[in-house]
């Protein structure tokens, strides 16, 4: 007794504004919470691995997986610096295994070295391309576990089933979370930490340091979640105040943002160390020089030179007077509610209410109040970076915000309301009708409010609707319809119109009155139509779409 008074210290605490957890489920059922977990991540496995057999290369996957292939074989940093080498080290992985065969003496940029290592090399591209994807498709899932298990936290088991069925029927998460980028990787692993500096507030020494490993691979696959660092470390700080009542209280929660810093920091120079342990950098791309505020910035990241280089490429890119395309209006530049507008559009009915009722519940709720800086506020901060970005290219640049709000939309089980159950439910279900009515075509998925998916390419472009991944549904199409017709082809895309059987012309290079058949146009292209090109489709006459991505026209 007298131990226990002298060493106050060491008896367990647990912060007053913790939620208590709640009971493992209902006696007598077990089996119901295991086995509705087991039921939503097959579906979006069938779904992503469904997607990722049948779209042929986006814009952007052929620049990773010919980086992952260079970094395999070469074991130098040589191409793509604009983004850390981690997420390319997950994609490596698939193409290990699929191990094609790779040409080191070509020479070419980032985006020609994948297209010569997908069509040009002997190898397979649609058996690479599923390879490469596999291994992000099986890191999605897991970051479904994290969601299911920050809800579970919350507010029980039911919280935890309905978070994850946010965000195992979400199309934006399945999209980008079948394919061989980045975007989802990087949100995860940011979502992974928070999660950890939740945990810390019980137990900081294990979660602080395992936060930082999370919080590093964040800053190891995407520069975009740097604006996130300062969030992190608050949270760090936060988590061990909350949890230490001594009078050095102030000095510990320091302290863990320190080792929050001090172990991303390593993560970040560990994963350029596995690539190249001697950290050669060799540039295969212009590097712009970057003055003012941003140089001293860039100066100051305590990562390897390649790194800032990346960063000093995607501050040029920030330069670039981008065109955008939001509710049928081309612009060049960006517009700050963009990435709302198109949450907005590509976001099911069903879930963007539960996200609003949750962010209520989570701020109204007294014992989900601690939660609410975990979950909001990264969100709110990385949305607002996001905004102000210079590329209104897509929803994947905030693909972080249905991980996170699915979280919080769990909060909505907490208000004592008889029928908060039923109502959570309901929209539950009309989440999983709308996501399921999309199927396989989940990267043009708008919601019932904007037409469907057959009409996103009217208010949206890009990675939105088109980003190249129906070619291979365009080449069956042509050859079941219309086989031994001309094709005139607009195609926005990495893949090769060619190696799937593709013979086709560019209308804008002969006369107008030439161009007689079929006229094939992605439907970014559509957006974005000037010119020679808008005289072609405005006398034309739409007969058929692919993938609600490509629009075929008869002249």
């Amino acid at each position: 007794m007298m131990a226990r008074e002298l060493h106050p210290v060491l008896e367990p605490r647990t912060p007053p504004d913790v939620p208590a957890p709640r009971p493992a489920g209902r006696p007598g059922r077990p089996w119901l919470v295991p086995l509705l977990v087991v039921v939503l991540l097959a579906q979006m496995a069938v779904a992503m691995v469904t997607t990722a057999v049948q779209q042929t290369p986006t814009i952007d996957e052929p620049v990773y997986v010919g980086t992952a292939a260079d970094s395999l074989h070469e074991h130098e940093i040589r191409y793509n610096p604009e983004h850390p080498p981690l997420g390319k080290l997950v994609i490596a992985v698939g193409v290990a295994l699929a191990d094609p065969h790779y040409d080191p003496s070509f020479r070419g940029d980032q985006g020609q070295v994948g297209r010569h290592l997908l069509y040009e090399s002997g190898n397979d591209p649609r058996q690479l391309m599923l390879w490469a994807r596999l291994p992000v498709i099986v890191l999605t899932l897991a970051f479904g576990l994290v969601v299911l298990a920050f809800a579970r936290e919350l507010v029980g088991p039911a919280g935890g089933v309905v978070a994850l069925a946010l965000y195992a029927l979400s199309p934006d998460v399945i999209a980008h979370g079948s394919l061989a980028t980045l975007d989802v990787p990087a949100a995860g692993f940011l979502l992974t930490s928070v999660w950890l500096l939740w945990r810390a507030r019980r137990r900081p020494r294990l979660y602080v340091p395992l936060a930082g490993v999370a919080a590093g691979a964040a800053l190891a696959t995407k520069m975009s979640t740097l604006a996130a660092v300062p969030v992190l470390l608050a949270l760090a700080a936060w988590s061990v105040w909350r949890h230490d009542s001594h009078d050095r209280r102030k000095t510990r929660a320091a302290a863990a943002a320190g080792v929050v810093a001090v172990v991303a920091i390593a993560v970040v120079w560990l994963s350029y160390l596995v690539v190249d342990p001697r950290l050669r950098w060799s540039p295969q791309q212009h590097v712009p020089v970057v003055h003012g505020l941003r140089a001293l910035l860039v100066d100051l990241l305590p990562f390897p030179e390649a790194y800032r280089d990346g960063m000093r490429v995607q501050f040029g890119f920030e330069n670039h007077p981008w065109q955008g395309f939001l509710f049928g209006r081309l612009y060049t530049g960006s517009l700050w509610y963009y990435l709302p507008a198109a949450l907005l559009v590509k976001t099911p009915l069903g879930m963007l209410a539960l996200w609003a009722a949750g962010a209520v519940a989570v701020v109204a709720v007294r014992r989900l109040r601690p939660a609410a800086p975990y979950l909001l506020v990264p969100t709110a901060v990385l949305l607002a970076s996001a905004m102000t970005g210079s590329r209104d290219f897509g929803t994947r640049y905030a693909v972080f915000v249905p991980m996170f709000l699915a979280v919080a939309a769990a909060g909505v089980l907490a208000v004592r309301w008889r029928w908060a159950g039923v109502a959570v439910g309901a929209l539950v279900l009309f989440v999983a009708v709308s996501s399921a009515r999309t199927f396989p075509y989940y990267l043009p998925y708008s919601n019932e409010a904007f037409g469907g998916p057959a009409k996103t390419h009217l208010r949206l472009h890009d990675s939105n609707v088109d980003w190249g991944q129906d070619l291979g549904r365009l080449a069956d199409r042509l050859r079941e319809r219309y086989p031994g017709e001309r094709i005139w082809l607009v195609y926005k895309g990495s893949g090769v119109p060619s190696y799937y059987g593709i013979d086709a012309s560019d209308p804008r290079e002969v006369p107008l009155d030439d161009v007689r058949g079929l006229l094939v146009v992605s439907d970014s292209s559509v957006a974005k139509a000037t010119g020679r090109l808008a005289e072609l489709i405005d006398s034309s006459r739409s007969i058929d779409q692919v993938g609600h991505s490509i629009t075929i026209y008869r002249r």
